[in-house]
């Protein structure tokens, strides 16, 4: 989250995926970063012990999402 909220105050759109269970931190990390609203991609969890064939499956069902978000700030 942080980085995505740096990259955006330096004017380079970033879209955050975040699994499950670091929402309310993400949402903590934005109203510090003074980006309360900061939109971000809830994904489940977990990802990094995920087989390659069912973490591109995420990736393909969550990118709709990014790019919304990525789409919405030009």
């Amino acid at each position: 989250m942080h980085d995505g909220i740096e990259f955006e105050k330096n004017g380079v759109p970033a879209a955050v995926i975040c699994t499950e269970p670091f929402v309310s931190s993400g949402k903590a990390m934005s109203k510090i970063g003074g980006i309360p609203d900061y939109p971000f991609v809830v994904v489940p969890h977990p990802l990094g012990s995920l087989p390659d064939d069912v973490l591109r499956e995420r990736a393909v069902r969550a990118a709709p999402e990014v790019l919304q978000i990525l789409l919405a700030k030009e």
